[in-house]
């Protein structure tokens, strides 16, 4: 069987189909703009309820800091628990539907993928016959996702509390009586990127494991189980598509903040709104180059499942043609005559 990347059938997959892009690109900004815009709405809601004397009022208008800093004081006291309530609530609200749309949009992705390379014959008769004989039911893999998607924003919760224990242990290092922040900063990066580092393989485990899930129709515990064992088995490959994705994703983030930040330059020349317009239609670009660069690593994820193990097995030793060995004795050879005779007048 010849050699198959995944990482370039990945990248080839999402060439020929663009539609695997379009359905991620579908309901990540889907729920992307709902929170945009469930956010700005909150915060226009709470700062409406806010009351505004005109003492305030003036005191703002001076644009002093001090004064500007009694009067905000002044008009948020209070309310900061109901705008807390309000954030953690939405918060919950965004995690559902993105669990919800998360699942329904792994389910169509993963299947069409399925579909797609078992038309390229990468699969073999055995994988695909019993890929459709036991189709699981898709009720049991939304189930499943659902799970999956829990623990990742469970995981991401934890990322997020990790960080918030992790400068609380540094501000011991600098305290109120001898406060020494460079050292408090140089104690707090480390645990931070540990507590990054953690958060980001156990978030890329769950999101690999559901793969199996909506392929082999396992429950969460199962998936996860079957991520681990195709990372310490098709290691190579799994890293591959890994790295070329990595790389071309941090690409494509280099370019993308280069090319962002140079309309600031020009605002003095051009009206700021042209500006702003630059900025908000690059990064729209940058977005959508990332949700493919994540189908293309997807893609490949679901190319290393279902090959089988012929395509991971190392090439046969190349065979040394030896020369023919001779089977036949020469007659005339008198090394091997055996009738005695004289040897050869030498003159000596």
């Amino acid at each position: 069987m010849p050699r198959i990347s995944p990482t370039l059938e990945g990248f080839r997959a999402v060439c020929r189909c663009p539609s695997f892009t379009f359905a991620e690109i579908t309901w990540r900004w889907v729920v992307g703009a709902t929170a945009i815009a469930l956010f700005f709405y909150g915060m226009f809601e709470y700062l409406n309820t806010l009351p505004v004397t005109n003492g305030e009022l003036l005191f703002l208008r001076t644009r002093h800091p001090l004064f500007v800093s009694r009067a905000l004081a002044h008009i948020f006291r209070g309310s900061l628990s109901r705008g807390m309530i309000a954030l953690i609530l939405a918060a919950m609200l965004i995690s559902l539907l993105w669990m919800i749309a998360g699942s329904v949009g792994r389910i169509a992705t993963v299947r069409a993928m399925q579909e797609y390379f078992r038309e390229r014959n990468l699969y073999s008769d055995r994988d695909a016959d019993a890929v459709q004989l036991q189709a699981p039911n898709t009720s049991n893999v939304l189930a499943s996702l659902l799970r999956l998607n829990f623990l990742r924003v469970a995981a991401a919760l934890a990322v997020v509390l990790g960080l918030v224990g992790a400068a609380i242990l540094s501000s011991f290092a600098s305290p109120d009586a001898n406060p020494r922040p460079g050292l408090a900063f140089f104690l707090f990066m480390p645990l931070a990127a540990l507590v990054a580092l953690a958060g980001w393989g156990l978030n890329w485990i769950l999101s690999l494991a559901s793969v199996f899930a909506v392929r082999d129709g396992d429950d969460a515990i199962a998936a996860i189980s079957s991520a681990v064992q195709l990372c310490r088995e098709r290691t190579g490959a799994v890293f591959a598509v890994s790295t070329w994705t990595g790389l071309g994703h941090l690409t494509a983030f280099v370019i993308a903040s280069t090319v962002i930040l140079t309309p600031i330059g020009f605002v003095p020349f051009v009206p700021w709104r042209l500006a702003v317009a630059v900025m908000f239609l690059m990064t729209i670009a940058y977005l959508a180059i990332a949700d493919w660069l994540y189908t293309a690593r997807l893609a490949g994820y679901v190319c290393i499942a279902g090959l089988p193990e012929s395509a991971f097995a190392p090439p046969p030793p190349p065979v040394i043609q030896s020369p023919p060995l001779l089977t036949t004795i020469d007659r005339d050879e008198l090394i091997l005559s055996d009738v005695p005779r004289l040897l050869p007048d030498t003159g000596v």
